[in-house]
């Protein structure tokens, strides 16, 4: 309710352009492909899918941050939290120049330390889990092709675990925050905005905000799990119908 009587509908879509676009459109590509070839060096070696899945979901996340997401994210929550002067028309684009032209690419790239985790936790988790309740439910038979609606289940219980992380997408949001506060350190790290949130709002206050997030992780580790393995699966039998 506090976003609508902010800003009404348009509120709840802030950020959305060009931020979330560009992000939307990049990231995926860079996890599925990243994800891909580490997932397939680490079972060459003899290691179980669950594994593999742990390792790729994790070094996919970082590149995801460290390519796309690290400025992305900066960008809309700048444009979610920032204060709006009555006629004031600045763009995000225009924020962005301005970090840009104050602090340089570093300032553009702020709290991507803290994205990074987020990203290795999160892709790590959600594929991992993923393929281990895979296992689970394939049961003894271990070369038993899953049903869609069990792959699907298997996905959506991977983003569904996967929030146990959420105190790092907390701190996250806070680094990149531009919410003015007297009491709020200057130049956070990782370590000095935990325990700023935890003075301000207690232990509880490190999962604000988690109820929609397992929503949302749900979705995308249905989209790029069980979406992934079927596009990989489907370019597969492509391959070797043309050999």
């Amino acid at each position: 309710m506090a976003v609508y009587k902010r800003g009404g509908m348009r509120g709840y879509f802030q950020g959305l352009i060009p931020w979330a676009w560009i992000e939307a459109s990049t990231k995926g590509g860079v996890l599925l492909f990243t994800s891909s070839e580490v997932e397939k060096v680490v079972l060459a070696m003899g290691s179980s899918r669950t594994v593999a899945g742990l390792f790729g979901g994790m070094l996919g996340g970082i590149a995801q941050a460290y390519t796309t997401m690290g400025f992305c994210t900066f960008m809309k929550t700048v444009e979610v939290t920032r204060d709006k002067m009555p006629g004031d028309k600045t763009s995000t684009v225009g924020i962005a120049y301005k970090v840009f032209k104050k602090e340089g690419i570093r300032g553009l790239n702020r709290g991507v330390s803290a994205v990074a985790i987020r990203q290795m936790t999160n892709w790590g988790s959600r594929f991992g889990i993923s393929r281990f309740a895979e296992a689970i439910i394939r049961g003894k038979d271990k070369n038993r092709k899953l049903s869609n609606g069990e792959r699907i289940l298997s996905s959506m219980i991977g983003g569904a675990l996967s929030c146990w992380n959420q105190p790092i997408e907390v701190i996250r949001v806070e680094m990149q925050s531009q919410t003015k506060d007297p009491n709020r350190p200057k130049n956070l790290n990782v370590y000095t905005c935990a325990k700023y949130i935890y003075r301000q709002s207690g232990f509880l206050g490190f999962y604000r905000g988690v109820t929609p997030r397992i929503g949302l992780s749900v979705y995308l580790t249905t989209c790029m799990v069980f979406g992934g393995d079927s596009v990989k699966a489907y370019f597969n039998k492509k391959q070797t119908h043309q050999i």
